[in-house]
Parts: C-alpha cells; sequence; structure tokens
C-alpha cells in the first residue's frame, strides 16, 4: 500500500517513539479496491498527550483531544488526523457514545466500526490489521457489520444509510443479518439530525441505479416517507407498465449523475398519490401532479435542510416537468430565454427520462430536435434577454421614458423580439416602441 510522505513521516515518528500506528478504516478499504485513497487517517497505541509530545513541533488541532484524536498540520496546509486506539460505551443519542476509553490494542480499536470493510488497519512495519476478514469480504463482494449488526445500527443509525451507500458505491452485496437489522432499525433514523441524513443522501443519490433503489426502498422511505406510499401504487394507466416508485427508480437512472437532477428525478411525481383521481372506465389521472409535486419536494428539503440553491432548483424542475416542449423554433427561443441553456437541458434531460421510464418503447425523437433547434439558436447569437437587446435604458430616457416605465418597456421589447414581432435593431426596437406606445 503506497503512502503520501507525510503519513509515512507519522507513522514512522509514532514507532521510533515506541507506540504501534496505522492507516486506518476507508484509506485501507480503498487501497484493498484498488482505488486511489484521498483521506488518511490514522491510530495508535499513543495516548492525546502523548501524540501532542511526539508532534510538538508542529501546529497542531486539539479540538477532538477528548475523543483522542489530534490534528497534524502539515506545510500546504494539510491536515492529518492522529487518534488513540479507543473503545465506546453505547450511544444513547444514536450519534454519540456515552464514554470512550483508550486501549492498547488495534484490534480492541476496530471492534468498535461499522462494517468489516471499514475494520482494516495498516502499518508500513507491521502488515495488515483485519481481526474481521475485511479484506475477504471485499474480494467476495460482501458487506458485513462488524460483530452483532443490530447492536452497531442502535449504536449509530447514521450506519444504516452508510451501508447503503457503501453497497451501492463498491457494488457489495448485503449480507442477510446485517441487511435484516439494516430494515428493522431503520425506524431509528427518525431521530437522526436532518443534516446529516441529507449528506449520506447527496454522496448515495449520484451513484444509485433502478435496481438498488428498489432493494433499499425499505431504508430509504423511512428517511422519505413522502415515497413510501407509491411503493406498489398501480397508476392504472396505459402508458405506465411500472407501479409508481419503480417508475421513480428508472426515472434516476436515466438521468445524468448530477445532484440536481437526480433529487429532482427521485421527488418529480410525489404528488401523483394525492392527486389520484380514477374515471369512469377506470383510468387513473394526476391533474396538476407537477405543482403538488413541486410544493411537496419544497417540504422535504426544507425538512432536510437543503441548501436553498439545489432547493429551489429542483423545485423548479419538478415544477415544470409537465410541460412538454415541441420542437418549434419560436416556442425553444422563448423557453431559452425563461429558462437559460443550462437549465433548459436540465429540464429536457428529466422529461426524456420521465418519458423513457414507462416501461414500454416512447417517441423520444423530439428531444435530438429540440436540442437541434437550441444549437440553432445559439449559433444565432438570437436575443434571449434584456441585455441582448440592441437598445438599453438611456436610450429610451432619450423618448422620455422614466423610473419603471423604462423597465417596463425593455420587456416589452425583449417579448416582441421572442415573437418576432420586431427585428433586434435599434432603429427596429425605436420604431417598434413608438408605434405600439
Amino acid at each position: 500500500m503506497q503512502l503520501p510522505h507525510n503519513v509515512l513521516l507519522c507513522l514512522q515518528r509514532l514507532e521510533e517513539a515506541g507506540f504501534p500506528a496505522y492507516v486506518v478504516g476507508g484509506c485501507v478499504r480503498d487501497a484493498v479496491l484498488g482505488l486511489q485513497p484521498h483521506d488518511f487517517d490514522m491510530c495508535t497505541a499513543a495516548l492525546p498527550e502523548e501524540i501532542c509530545r511526539i508532534f510538538a513541533d508542529f501546529p497542531l488541532i486539539h479540538n477532538g483531544i477528548k475523543h483522542g484524536t489530534v490534528g497534524v498540520i502539515f506545510p500546504g496546509p494539510e491536515v492529518y488526523e492522529i487518534t488513540t486506539f479507543r473503545t465506546e460505551g453505547d450511544y444513547a443519542d444514536s450519534r454519540h457514545p456515552d464514554w470512550v476509553a483508550f486501549v492498547p490494542e488495534v484490534e480492541q480499536d476496530l471492534a468498535r466500526r461499522d462494517f468489516t470493510v471499514n475494520a482494516m488497519a495498516y502499518s508500513p512495519t507491521r502488515g495488515f490489521a483485519d481481526p474481521f476478514g475485511g479484506r475477504q469480504d471485499l474480494h467476495q463482494g460482501i458487506l458485513r457489520a462488524v460483530g452483532e449488526a443490530p447492536r452497531r445500527f442502535t449504536e449509530d443509525a447514521l450506519r444504516i444509510l452508510r451501508g447503503v451507500r457503501f453497497a451501492v458505491t463498491y457494488g457489495l452485496q448485503v449480507e442477510e443479518e446485517t441487511m435484516q437489522a439494516m430494515i428493522s432499525l431503520a425506524p431509528r433514523m427518525e431521530h437522526l439530525a436532518r443534516e446529516r441524513v441529507f449528506e449520506e443522501l447527496c454522496k448515495l443519490l449520484p451513484k444509485i441505479n433502478a435496481r438498488q433503489l428498489a432493494e433499499f426502498a425499505p431504508v430509504l422511505t423511512q428517511v422519505l416517507p413522502e415515497l413510501a406510499p407509491m411503493r406498489d401504487f398501480d397508476q392504472h394507466n396505459p402508458h405506465h407498465l411500472y407501479d409508481l416508485y419503480t417508475h421513480t427508480a428508472h426515472v434516476v437512472e436515466a438521468v445524468p449523475a448530477d445532484l440536481t437532477l437526480r433529487w429532482a428525478a427521485l421527488l418529480h411525481d410525489v404528488g401523483k398519490i394525492p392527486t389520484f383521481v380514477l374515471d369512469e372506465k377506470g383510468c387513473g389521472h394526476f391533474r396538476g401532479h407537477a405543482e403538488v409535486s413541486a410544493t411537496m419536494a419544497d417540504e422535504i428539503l426544507l425538512r432536510l435542510k437543503a441548501p436553498n440553491d439545489l432547493r429551489q432548483q429542483v423545485t423548479a424542475l419538478i415544477g415544470l416537468h409537465m410541460n412538454w416542449l415541441l420542437p418549434e423554433k419560436k416556442l425553444v427561443r422563448r423557453w431559452l430565454s425563461r429558462l437559460g441553456q443550462q437549465r433548459l437541458e436540465q429540464l429536457l434531460q428529466l422529461q426524456q427520462a420521465d418519458m423513457g421510464s414507462k416501461g414500454q418503447p416512447e417517441p423520444l425523437e423530439r428531444f435530438d430536435d429540440i436540442r437541434a433547434l437550441i444549437a440553432e439558436i445559439l449559433e444565432e447569437n438570437a436575443c434571449l434577454s434584456l441585455r441582448d437587446l440592441a437598445v438599453n435604458g438611456n436610450d429610451l430616457k432619450a423618448l422620455g421614458y422614466e423610473g419603471s416605465a423604462i423597465g417596463a418597456a425593455l420587456n416589452r421589447l425583449l417579448e416582441a423580439v421572442l415573437e418576432e414581432k420586431t427585428e433586434n435593431t435599434r432603429a427596429a426596437l425605436l420604431a417598434w416602441l413608438e408605434e405600439t406606445r
């Protein structure tokens, strides 16, 4: 296992002072998988005060010292955390241990960790410490809790979501006892800080596929309860062969692995349940579901304390996803003006994924035609915004416009150009304005 120079220096100093020292956790897991580790955490038999003494010639971070963690700052700056081998008590709040005790052996430290694939340590001088068979589980593609699975998830319920993420990210099959514990204890996630749940979901969503969304539905619907009634929900619609949750899972997989699009895809149809109506022929309808879905998505993301920008972008896409565009140049020009190129492309990607995830063939050629028109309009340097107009506020002041009337007139001019009622030249715009004043 190749380690950065400064990590080797830390391990060497600790060993020379008489304390066993290892890199531990995710960096070891990634190295076993042949991936390039990015974060290197270290653990050692040295007590926090001994770590501080050994690295007294470096700037140190003491914030985590009561839990045994000291941060060593190298030029750059680079910060490496070194933590004393420790064991822990119960987690009364499902997040923090009631007590921490320092221990002399790395095996005792590894026993407190969540999954076997994260419970490995490596030392250039001592080799691997892998008391729970993490390397074998990785090679066999298995995700297994360390020790008793129910205890691991009772200690910290966030480990349930982390387990989903590890399984999805590394293509691991969750061992049966571990999976049963994840599902049975999933309601404990209700007590987690919303920010922690949102952070895990944001790491998970860009990686997950439709099959995994179905497999882990019992877990995911605990933190996103609005998705629960969508499972096995028959849409009673000839255009939809899938139940509502399965359709949603396929839409998530079909959009690019962009966080905004993945959230929009996941929540785009949450409003279908409250808007469902069955007509006299037994056909299901969901009138206004896009707007209801946008409102519900806004509430969900507010609850999860998502950043305002992400929340607004997601809800805007959801609210518009049933506004189907036609490959008509004037119409496409108006949508480009309204949304901009990037947002319009995101809307097209969401709509294309939505239409293509119904379980039966759908004609998708319109999306290629719309994109061709977008490229054509952009190539023409078309007027799409107020700043593209060939006149400005000073031109209107010269005609006697004042105050808010200037902005109103400029908006009228942009509308006229988009509707092809006038050309975007200074003379044509001012003439049209005088004619319609």
